[in-house]
């Protein structure tokens, strides 16, 4: 779908021409159907992957729902992992309409839930495992247990989630939090080890990802058109002295 299509984040303008753009984003497809489909076990409807070289699916058992976002940068890969040998078989669900922010890492030796609707900010981290044994350093796994998201989770900025903790839905893990303990609905942790610091008021109406993507059709239309006026004025030419004489405009 168009979706795809939508611009990467990048702190100076794309010079592409329109044309050039949509040829960019036909490889992306192909690339996404023949190398990153495959390595699911399921990947739903209207994947959007921004840098689709940095999506790194390693091991069985990963489901990712639909109209996903994953986006990546060259020193800030996404890594999606499950360990699957000797007595572990990982698993890792995801739910439909998450967001994966560059540099996210989810590893999985048991179990990882992951409801509708949740938002992984760059560098978080969730894992279901020690991934070494405390006395026998030797051990690959060490201890493990399920870790679950409900819908709506929020993890903050370089935040880690650790083994067998279940967050609530609509919550919020603040920005370089570490979670060790179960975290109820609708509130704000913070800091190590995270604490509730705030409630969240029931009165407001929460706006989720599957509210702002509740009409996909509507929402590929949008950035295409987006697309086509924002880009109209490039050149092809214009474009390659944009890569070979970089400058402040540029």
């Amino acid at each position: 779908m168009i979706r795809k299509n939508r611009q990467e984040l990048n702190i100076r303008k794309d010079n592409r021409p329109f044309w050039l753009k949509r040829i960019h984003w036909w490889f992306d497809q192909k690339y996404i159907k023949k190398i990153i489909t495959p390595q699911f076990e399921f990947l739903g409807a209207s994947p959007l992957i921004l840098g689709v070289k940095y999506l790194n699916v390693s091991g069985k058992n990963i489901s990712v729902g639909d109209f996903s976002t994953f986006i990546t940068s060259p020193d800030a890969h996404v890594h999606i992992t499950t360990w699957n040998a000797d007595k572990h078989d990982g698993k890792i669900e995801v739910g439909n309409f998450c967001l994966f922010s560059p540099g996210v890492r989810i590893s999985a030796a048991t179990s990882i839930k992951i409801g509708n609707s949740c938002m992984f900010a760059n560098g978080a981290y969730v894992s279901d495992s020690d991934w070494h044994g405390i006395y026998d350093r030797a051990l690959p796994v060490g201890k493990s247990s399920e870790v679950i998201l409900e819908d709506n989770v929020w993890i903050g900025d370089s935040a880690i989630v650790n083994k067998g903790v279940k967050i609530g839905k609509n919550s919020i893990v603040g920005a370089g939090s570490v979670v060790v303990k179960d975290v109820p609905e609708n509130v704000i942790v913070a800091g190590n080890p995270a604490k509730v610091v705030k409630e969240l008021d029931q009165n407001e109406k929460i706006i989720s990802r599957a509210d702002m993507f509740s009409s996909p059709k509507e929402l590929d239309d949008l950035y295409l058109e987006i697309d086509r006026i924002s880009l109209k004025e490039n050149t092809f030419f214009g474009w390659i002295k944009s890569k070979l004489l970089p400058n402040k405009k540029n």
